[in-house]
């Protein structure tokens, strides 16, 4: 007799449950103490996210403390534009800063690598697959190309987004060849990462807001496909979820453009929307990660709600956003225990 499917890769793969699987974006992170205490072992984060035993076990103690259905791989977007050759670092209080962009014949060399540069994040989901209960799913991912690129094209003023849009505009040649660049070097990413135990894939498109038309198709859903054609090229065939944060005006317009097996909404969704979404696959999210925060009375109204609305279709809860540093243990548990009754 074969073993059952774990929770979330049922709904990925199309199926009802009575109680939805659950895991949270971020929850491996400083509102726990047991990851404070371990971070602090490393100061320079990206050398803590490369090293395997220490990401391994950042990705373990959500898991263990709380028993969520998915445990995520403990990363950053970020390591791509290191397998590209560019220089990054993080400061604290800045955020992450990346030096000049390397010549594009460098970085195009560099991209079919990009899985072999980042062995160590391999080696860190072989531990995960070892050591996670089968019942829970091993979720590896990378940044959505678009992302990535805003970093690697702002230097310094990452957050600012109004600043890549001027290159679009004004650089078109150059945002063309560097998506060609970033898109080959994330397959190339992800394809280890189903080699070395990802049963998962997500793509995180953090910056997908604001776009006028057509940009969004432009920059976001032809990424997507190229993306998701080319690591299916590759020979992958994990499920993958795509987020596209923060459009939700254009999340019907994603979902029937872009071959992903589940769509991770954003706090922003209304309701309607994602019961539209549920009827072309499965969905995730998308809880305020502020009242979750908060907790009380309006967490468990706000639960209810996801619940009564989605959770007559295959649904993962999650946040629509990650988890704030601040955020109580207690208010995690709370949510848990509403959850799974």
């Amino acid at each position: 007799m074969s073993e059952p499917m774990p929770p979330l890769l049922s709904v990925l793969s199309g199926q009802t449950l009575k109680t939805p699987p659950v895991w949270f974006m971020r929850q491996a992170g400083r509102h726990l103490p047991e990851y404070r205490e371990l971070r602090a072992t490393t100061p320079d984060f990206l050398s803590f996210c490369l090293n395997p035993e220490k990401a391994a076990e950042a990705t373990l103690q959500p898991v263990r403390r709380y028993g969520m259905d998915g445990a995520i791989l403990f990363s950053d977007i970020l390591v791509i534009p290191m397998a590209l050759g560019q220089d990054v670092r993080f400061e604290a209080g800045e955020g992450p800063i990346l030096g000049d962009l390397p010549p594009m014949a460098l970085m195009a060399d560099k991209a079919g690598s990009a899985g072999a540069y980042l062995a160590k994040v391999g080696e860190t989901l072989k531990i995960l697959r070892s050591e996670l209960p089968k019942e829970t799913t091993l979720i590896g991912f990378c940044g959505g190309p678009w992302t990535v690129m805003t970093y690697m094209l702002n230097g310094r003023k990452a957050h600012d987004r109004s600043l890549i849009r001027s290159f679009v505009y004004e650089q078109p040649e150059l945002v063309s060849q560097l998506l060609d660049v970033v898109i080959e070097a994330s397959a190339q990413y992800l394809l280890m990462q189903a080699q070395s135990g990802a049963q998962v894939l997500k793509i995180f498109e953090s910056w997908a807001e604001g776009f006028p038309d057509p940009l969004f198709a432009q920059l976001v859903i032809e990424p997507h496909k190229r993306l998701i054609a080319r690591v299916r090229e590759l020979g992958v065939n994990l499920p993958v979820i795509g987020f596209p944060r923060g459009a939700e005006a254009c999340s019907l317009q994603y979902a029937q453009a872009v071959d992903i097996q589940a769509q991770a909404l954003g706090t922003a969704t209304p309701l309607e929307l994602g019961q539209a979404l549920q009827k072309i696959r499965p969905i995730q999210g998308a809880l305020d990660p502020v009242v979750l925060r908060s907790g009380g009375k309006a967490l468990d109204a706000a639960i209810d709600r996801l619940l009564e609305a989605w959770g007559q279709g295959p649904y993962i809860f999650n946040l629509g956003h990650g988890i704030f540093p601040d955020t109580p243990i207690a208010h995690v548990e709370q949510t848990l225990k509403r959850i799974r009754g």
